[in-house]
């Protein structure tokens, strides 16, 4: 795991964009496309309205978040519509969006399906993950039930989530996040930072975002 620091968050979203950019355009130059996994939440917002005027092939990139609540997708809730209020703009207007929400079915319905599509989008080219102050990431909490299976090497590549007093969800599984070619992982303050650092030394059941802290490159501001 390396850590990149910035002076503060504005300089952090643009050279965190710039390096996405970067490694999606070497990626296009020796394969026909790039998986692109992202984050919901408020943290990646900034990043995207940076990211969104890269010039690079977006036609080529697949995007797909790395975990949605089973809302639909014009719902305030939904971190697909973060994506098309942020990312898919300007040149990235142009990428193909890779959507898990299936109307009419719940998360364990569609999950096998979903792992099935997205086979062919991996291992996963560049990743980007948030992580919360519980050590969280994509949807994999602390304490969720069957956690351990979510992370094990056989987990399938989507897993179904209920977390206690919110939507459900669905997730990419520990191991396909691990998997991926590049990883990215952006935290603010230094209560996450903290975090971050505990989680070095537990178990991924007690910390989810040690599973995937091999290879990682951590861009942190205050």
């Amino acid at each position: 795991m390396n850590i990149v620091e910035y002076p503060d968050r504005d300089l952090l979203a643009m050279g965190l964009a710039d390096a996405l950019a970067s490694e999606l355009k070497n990626c296009l130059l020796v394969h026909p496309s790039a998986s692109f996994v992202v984050p919901g939440g408020t943290t990646p917002g900034p990043i995207f309205d940076s990211l969104c005027a890269a010039d690079l092939d977006w036609s080529r990139v697949n995007v797909m978040l790395s975990d949605e609540r089973w809302v639909p997708e014009d719902h305030d809730r939904s971190n697909t519509k973060l994506l098309k209020d942020r990312l898919f703009q300007s040149r990235a207007a142009e990428a193909k969006f890779v959507p898990f929400y299936r109307d009419g079915q719940t998360p364990e319905q569609a999950s096998p399906a979903l792992s099935e599509q997205l086979a062919e989008q991996m291992p996963i080219s560049l990743l980007l993950l948030g992580m919360g102050a519980d050590m969280h990431t994509a949807s994999l909490f602390p304490g969720a039930v069957g956690l351990d299976t979510m992370l094990a090497d056989n987990a399938p590549l989507v897993v179904p989530v209920s977390v206690a007093g919110q939507e459900p969800r669905i997730s990419f599984s520990g191991p396909a996040l691990a998997g991926a070619m590049a990883k990215h992982l952006v935290i603010y303050g230094s209560e996450k930072r903290v975090a971050l650092e505990r989680a070095e030394g537990l178990d991924p059941v007690e910390a989810p975002i040690k599973a995937v802290m091999s290879g990682l490159t951590v861009h942190w501001a205050e």
